[in-house]
């Protein structure tokens, strides 16, 4: 039964790329629903994450970093996935740096400035300040740039007052049952959980190009007694990369799919067996046909 007074909404993390939105995500929900890593724009997708307490449903949007859009087709579409984002939403979370605002964090500022709903901001990564009274003068610079309806210092990392975050949130999302039911945490399938595990290990184990060049395609998604089996292609866009990825001997893909192995199995509790293939598809970054087959298709909130 519903409690007298349940609020539920829609929340979006908005900010730069690599400013620590998935990681903030994952700690609000208690699960790892999105992909993290050092790298700038690791998350290629929107991804919904849900969290249902007796008295309320928030529901968290991830997404890509707000950046220029510009370059080539998957470019383009992670922009307009981030700008979309903020359409239909009861309140806005805009997220930066403890270390403070970069110029990379104007486009998410203005994307933010120009809706008619209240903004938070989240002033992440708290850990890294020693003296906590340094974030004073970035509070009152953040306050001189625009009305935010609350300014929360946080650690994603932590978890350092996320209660308090929360508790800004709560405040903005209308009295209605919730949106999902309640045992639901995220709106993605597992096996795109998959695809994004494997790709989460590609973007840790190789150089500057290679994370950026890869898509992953689940051919095989099942679920056995006892154990998922799992195929998955990483798609590449050059011979010298597919050789890379392959590594001498197979031995930096086989790293590659036992760490992914291990990521499945921590993720939907059960043994995995895992195979990986490596092949090539030119261009597939800037081929509309290629995009839609890996999944980036543009999807409402």
């Amino acid at each position: 039964m519903i409690e007298a007074g349940f609020r539920s909404g829609l929340v979006t993390l908005l900010g730069r790329p690599n400013v620590g939105k998935s990681t903030l995500l994952n700690r609000l929900i208690g699960a790892k629903i999105s992909i993290t890593s050092r790298r700038p724009q690791t998350t290629r997708h929107r991804i919904i994450g849900i969290k249902t307490t007796a008295s309320a449903q928030l529901v968290y949007v991830d997404t890509p970093g707000v950046h220029r859009p510009q370059g080539r087709r998957i470019n383009r579409y992670m922009s307009r996935i981030a700008s979309g984002s903020v359409e239909g939403v009861d309140c806005i979370v805009l997220v930066i740096s403890a270390q403070g605002w970069r110029k990379e964090d104007e486009a998410a500022l203005a994307l933010a400035g120009r809706q008619s709903i209240p903004v938070v901001l989240a002033i992440n990564k708290i850990d890294r300040i020693g003296d906590r009274r340094r974030l004073l003068p970035l509070i009152a610079e953040s306050d001189g740039r625009m009305r935010f309806a609350e300014i929360v210092p946080v650690s994603a990392h932590t978890g350092e007052n996320l209660d308090a975050l929360e508790r800004a949130l709560l405040v903005h999302l209308p009295e209605q049952p919730p949106i999902y039911p309640a045992e639901q945490l995220t709106d993605k399938s597992e096996r795109f959980l998959a695809s994004e595990l494997v790709r989460e290990q590609v973007f840790g184990a190789y150089g500057e190009e290679i994370p950026y060049a890869a898509a992953i395609e689940v051919t095989r998604f099942k679920r056995l007694k006892g154990v998922l089996e799992v195929e998955a292609t990483i798609w590449v866009e050059k011979e010298g990369q597919k050789a890379i990825i392959i590594g001498r001997g197979g031995e930096r893909l086989k790293q590659v799919g036992t760490r992914a192995r291990l990521a499945m199995q921590r993720q939907f509790g059960t043994k995995v067996r895992l195979a990986l293939w490596v092949k090539v598809r030119e261009d597939w970054a800037d081929d509309a046909r290629a995009l839609e087959r890996f999944g980036y298709t543009e999807e409402p909130v």
